[in-house]
């Protein structure tokens, strides 16, 4: 698995845009100095985020992208959802059929099974990291990171554990 540069640098310019405290924002041309990006990728992926609604434009010569709502409000797995999709969706087997219409796996894979369980993980993680937890310094995210990933951790094995009670 990875995660795409259109994810990447469309979280970092959000990062930025996070801490930023101008309240007319930045500017593409501020975002593309601080993040070594061209004008036109940063235009790209801030034009993907306003339409989410994640952030908004600022009127005006000055103007600048501003976040839509405050930080403790932006789900990241909504960021990143909006910006690439998700690891694995429904149609991921049909996509993946090899030189056949319908995959040979299609009533009983345990891959299916795997990536399953994969993007239930990751989304149980990411609907609990909002951008608040990741404007501070690294450090200060680190930890507040490591804290949400333990409590997911024992939230999640719970679940498993009672379904397989059940």
């Amino acid at each position: 698995m990875k995660i795409t540069s259109q994810e990447e640098y469309g979280l970092r310019i959000l990062i930025r845009i996070g801490k930023c405290e101008d309240k007319s924002g930045m500017s593409i041309r501020q975002l593309s100095e601080t993040e070594g990006l061209t004008p036109h990728y940063i235009a790209k992926l801030t034009r993907i985020m306003r339409m989410a609604g994640i952030i908004n434009s600022t009127p005006g010569f000055k103007g600048g992208y501003i976040l839509a709502k405050p930080a403790d409000q932006i789900i990241i797995k909504h960021v990143l959802k909006a910006l690439g999709g998700v690891l694995f969706d429904k149609d991921f087997c049909g996509q993946h059929a090899g030189s056949v219409k319908l995959c040979t796996n299609s009533v009983d894979c345990s891959a299916r099974s795997l990536w399953q369980m994969i993007q239930f993980t990751v989304d149980q993680l990411l609907e609990r990291v909002t951008l608040k937890d990741l404007v501070s310094a690294e450090s200060d995210s680190s930890k507040i990171l490591n804290t949400i990933l333990e409590t997911s951790s024992k939230s999640y094995f719970n679940l498993a554990k009672q379904t397989v009670d059940s």
